[in-house]
């Protein structure tokens, strides 16, 4: 009877958490899940089965390993074994090394693991528990970083070494760990909360594990050890896992806040997944065997850390304020379509907005005005710490501005198309946010330009309507972007009053990385969804490139970009080849030796150009095509504006080494002055200053 009632004070407590962290609606979701039928095993995977007869198998082995696998074990040896077949499976890019400690197991653990080629096998004379045997494995590991992993666990592709990526991807990440998943293919884990009285949550709990909300990296209070990895120095430096909380119980906790104390950061990375059959190692009953560990160690580390503990939200926080209780300041951003980086030069200046945002400590959520991104998209924008809203796990702008738009402190829009419909919404529903207008390019001077190079009346109509629409929207907004000096000079005299700013391309400078002997050919890059590109591919494939192949013939043209199967075959000619998009330009950009921008309309700052000089790729250009990127003919690049004087200059580039030379080194220089992170970065600060909230800028 005593149990009886403890196990119903217990749930009674677990429900009345669940209704303030979850709301009702959330803890109805969660009650229905409890009761739905599921298959045991998520028919996605491909688990190890339990049940296989042993036979002997290979683990890699290497004397010098960068990472030390460390499972503990007592008992339960076919949950140990497909952990260890499902490691061999998929193996890491990474050298590792695998240590099983085994914890005086009470089958024949040790003598089966002894046959398995390449495992490092610990012996416990007497039982340690969790805790002993973990820091046992650490003493033993000659790995730079240490991977604790349960023994109920099996591993998917990317588990290893997605988790090595946050230490060379994120400044100062000591601690980081894995997306835990149930069999069942439901959510166990996404990082964990800690609130102001030691007790614990663990985020996203029984949900959707291909939630958007669960799939980008963020810090943590803490990671679970049933998959987490951290720097070997460090772990020694903070003295391990705290003994205080042997057998097991709150060290992954303890362990976290001990990193964040010695100054480095713990982060909760989705892009290694890990299922995890919990309850085997420790069972689920809360009063009995190593679980009850659970509420006597809760105490001990509610003692060790009360000063920390002061700093964390208080107990029955929603969960969706408490999992941002850090201070980051939080900016939405709303573009047309999910950027990517391989589609146009505007996804990756996006991209490389958002990952410096994140950088100046920023909380960046990204929404498409047509809400949609594809797990591609949404991996991409999870691994620069960007929360993806989308179908069908995100509910419309308005909704979603209703329930969260009081968090944000800034909120971006770009392109007129998309900020014109929704800023009175934001207006009305993010109060505190500062309003950002990218406007990427001004269309309203693009459309102009097309007009005017077609002779189209309408289209010239069309350019005016645009720019009324854009300038009022420039009035409206606290900022506006733009990418050239040029715009910023006629802005200027547009809408005097209004702040612009510019916040052109960025690019990493990747630098020339092969000499001018060992290129050929030329290269353009540019898709078909942008018309300026359509007109320049034509205008160099009918009337440039046949002047050229004239005098050589030996000379290849590469056309790079999205490209309709139907005017590829418009496009066919000797020495042309239609590549479409590619996933990455770093062959072209490493192997051409000239990339042309024959550009005869268009606005804003040219991707193509940028991207072919961060590489040391000269380019020639017209003159429309190099505005506003401070680039002077004969010194970083070379101009001409009619086939002719364009089909000169690609042979004489193409010929000239000492001159090739030249225009390299200018260019790479240019975009280091002009289109780096540290110029974007100034540009960000000056609108966005640190420590900075909406009410206060």
């Amino acid at each position: 009877m005593r149990w009886h009632l403890k196990r119903l004070h217990f749930l009674l407590q677990r429900l009345s958490g669940s209704v303030a962290q979850r709301g009702l609606r959330g803890t109805a979701s969660r009650i229905t899940q409890e009761f739905r039928q599921r298959p045991l095993v998520d028919s996605a995977w491909q688990l190890e089965p339990l049940d296989a007869q042993f036979a002997p198998l290979a683990l890699p082995c290497t004397g010098r390993p960068r990472v030390s696998v460390i499972v503990p074990v007592h008992g339960k040896l076919p949950y140990t074994l497909a952990c260890l077949r499902s490691i061999a499976r998929y193996g890491a890019r990474a050298p590792f090394e695998v240590i099983v400690v085994d914890d005086a197991s009470p089958d024949d653990s040790a003598a089966t693991l002894a046959q398995v080629d390449g495992l490092r096998l610990l012996r416990n004379e007497r039982n340690l528990g969790f805790i002993g045997s973990c820091n046992a494995g650490a003493a033993a590991a000659r790995g730079d970083f240490l991977l604790f992993l349960n023994n109920d666990t099996q591993v998917m592709p990317g588990w290893l070494d997605r988790l090595l990526d946050c230490f060379a991807e994120e400044a100062g990440c000591g601690l980081a760990g894995s997306r835990l998943a149930y069999p069942d293919g439901r959510l166990q884990e996404a990082g964990g909360i800690v609130y102001a009285d030691g007790s614990a949550w663990n985020y996203g709990r029984f949900e959707d594990r291909n939630d958007p909300l669960f799939l980008y990296r963020r810090d943590v209070d803490y990671v679970s050890g049933a998959s987490l990895m951290i720097d070997a120095g460090l772990f020694r430096q903070v003295g391990g896992f705290d003994t205080r909380y042997a057998p097991a119980y709150c060290e992954d906790m303890d362990l976290a806040f001990a990193v964040r104390a010695a100054g480095r950061r713990v982060i909760y990375q989705p892009a290694s997944l890990v299922v995890h059959c919990e309850g085997v190692s420790s069972g689920l009953d809360p009063f009995a065997g190593v679980k009850q560990y659970q509420a006597i160690n809760r105490t001990k580390f509610a003692e060790k850390w009360r000063g920390a503990l002061q700093q964390q939200p208080t107990p029955r926080t929603p969960v969706t304020q408490a999992i941002h209780h850090n201070g980051r300041r939080h900016i939405l951003i709303v573009d047309a379509l999910a950027p990517d980086p391989a589609r146009d030069s505007g996804s990756l200046r996006l991209i490389n907005i958002m990952r410096l945002l994140r950088e100046l400590g920023w909380h960046v959520t990204f929404m498409a005005d047509n809400r949609r991104a594809d797990a591609h998209e949404i991996a991409l924008l999870g691994t620069l710490g960007v929360r993806v809203l989308c179908k069908p796990w995100t509910p419309p702008l308005a909704t979603w501005l209703k329930r969260e738009g009081s968090s944000l402190d800034a909120v971006m829009l770009c392109r007129h198309y998309v900020a014109h419909p929704h800023l009175e919404l934001v207006r009305r529903l993010a109060p505190r946010a500062r309003i950002l207008f990218d406007t990427v390019d001004l269309h309203f001077l693009r459309e102009r330009r097309a007009g005017e190079h077609a002779g189209n009346a309408a289209l010239l109509r069309q350019a005016e309507a645009s720019k009324r629409r854009e300038l009022a929207l420039i009035r409206s907004c606290d900022t506006s972007f733009v990418v050239s000096p040029a715009e910023c000079s006629l802005l200027a005299a547009e809408v005097p009053d209004a702040r612009i700013e510019l916040l052109s391309n960025v690019h990493e400078v990747f630098g020339r990385r092969a000499d001018f002997a060992s290129r050929s050919g030329l290269v353009f890059v540019g898709g078909f969804g942008h018309p300026p590109n359509i007109d320049a591919v034509h205008w160099l494939v009918e009337e440039i490139y046949p002047l050229i192949r004239a005098q050589r013939a030996d000379i290849p043209l590469h056309l790079i970009g999205d490209i309709p199967e139907a005017q590829r075959a418009a496009l066919a000619r000797p020495g042309v080849h239609v590549h479409g998009r590619v996933p990455e330009l770093a062959p072209w950009m490493d192997g051409c030796r000239v990339a042309l921008a024959p550009l005869r309309f268009g606005a804003g700052v040219k991707g193509k150009i940028n991207m072919a000089m961060s590489y040391g790729l000269p380019v020639v250009a017209t003159t429309l095509a190099v505005e506003g990127m401070q680039l002077d003919h004969g010194h970083d690049v070379l101009l001409a504006d009619d086939s002719r004087r364009f089909a000169d200059a690609v042979l004489r580039l193409h010929h000239n080494e000492a001159l090739w030379l030249q225009l390299s080194e200018a260019s790479l220089d240019n975009v280091r002055r002009h289109f780096s992170f540290e110029a974007a970065r100034a540009a960000l600060l000056r609108v966005l200053p640190p420590g900075a909230t909406a009410t206060s800028n």
